[in-house]
């Protein structure tokens, strides 16, 4: 398991609390909404970039 905190919530972003915000490993930052496909593209990197150096065990 890469992360049990945060319902295992390893990275997310979500307004379910009436403003736009970031999930990551347990910290939950406020973030701009840039539009649907910066947000995919940049959930599809972070997430590659924590998938690595999960498999590295850097985490």
């Amino acid at each position: 398991m890469i992360y049990s905190g945060d319902n295992g919530r390893v990275l997310g972003y979500d307004n379910s609390h009436g403003f736009s915000h970031r999930h990551s490993l347990g910290t939950v930052t406020a973030e701009a909404f840039p539009g649907y496909e910066a947000l995919y593209e940049r959930f599809e990197s972070e997430w590659r970039d924590i998938a690595i150096r999960f498999v590295n065990g850097e985490m």
